[in-house]
């Protein structure tokens, strides 16, 4: 047998050894990052009528309603040390990630996606991590994120709407319900509203930036801080509406 044929199959296994410890890498890796996710899934049986209270620390946090009378609950764990106790109490659930995780230490992002009844109010807080609400009339809608992330409120019809972040954009589309009341404010963010054009309302605008009211603005509005605030009323001011950014704009706009 000649040197060099040696020498070819020595490189020929050499290089096979090589891909088969790639593979062996890889697929430890994915297998690892599978199991480093926990899930969680879970079903609320309730009636038309249901309120949401949820507390997490980081994450995104998305509600959306579907016709079902019950609760979809469905959690993502980064951490596998991350603890979640939902509770029942009549026709609210309740989740506390804070509350559940005390004394752990870091617990990573945990993911929520809920499915509710249409007419299901909200309450959902997180440190960071962004909250997306869709197609809800309810009672109320509450959405704070006490540190940075994004804030969508969409399809939304409710007799009060609180949105509040530090850093993060909020963008509301939806219905100003007679007598209601919708306070959107950003520490840093832009805010974007979005409602039919027959909405009737009394607003309160406050940027340091840009507020542009598009078809909205009548002679009515007031520009007080050398235009940085405008206060005023479209139509019969049913509503009451307060939008501030301190370092952001704001802009309304017809649906």
């Amino acid at each position: 047998m000649s040197t060099s044929f040696l020498t070819r199959r020595h490189k020929h296994h050499r290089c096979l050894f090589s891909i088969l410890a790639i593979i062996a890498v890889v697929s430890f890796s994915g297998t690892t990052g599978i199991r480093a996710q926990q899930r969680l899934s879970k079903r609320y049986p309730t009636g038309k009528n249901v309120r949401i209270e949820l507390k997490n620390i980081s994450g995104t946090i998305t509600v959306e309603s579907w016709n079902r009378d019950e609760i979809k609950l469905t959690a993502t764990m980064e951490s596998p040390s991350a603890h979640i106790v939902p509770r029942q109490i009549d026709q609210t659930l309740l989740v506390d990630v804070m509350a559940d995780n005390r004394g752990r230490g870091d617990v990573g992002d945990v993911n929520f996606v809920l499915q509710v009844p249409v007419n299901s109010s909200v309450d959902l807080e997180t440190r960071r991590g962004q909250i997306n609400v869709s197609n809800i009339r309810a009672t109320s809608v509450r959405a704070h994120v006490s540190s940075e992330g994004d804030i969508e409120l969409s399809n939304i019809t409710a007799s009060q709407v609180i949105a509040q972040n530090t850093i993060g954009n909020i963008y509301f589309e939806g219905e100003f319900s007679r007598g209601g009341t919708y306070e959107l404010k950003s520490n840093k963010g832009d805010i974007t509203v979005r409602i039919p054009g027959d909405s009737a309302f009394r607003l309160i605008a406050t940027s340091a930036k840009k507020i542009s009211l598009g078809q909205f603005w009548n002679d009515r509005f007031k520009a007080l801080s050398d235009g940085r605030r405008y206060i005023g009323d479209v139509g019969d001011g049913r509503s009451s509406v307060s939008v501030t950014t301190y370092s952001g704009t704001i802009t309304f706009m017809r649906k």
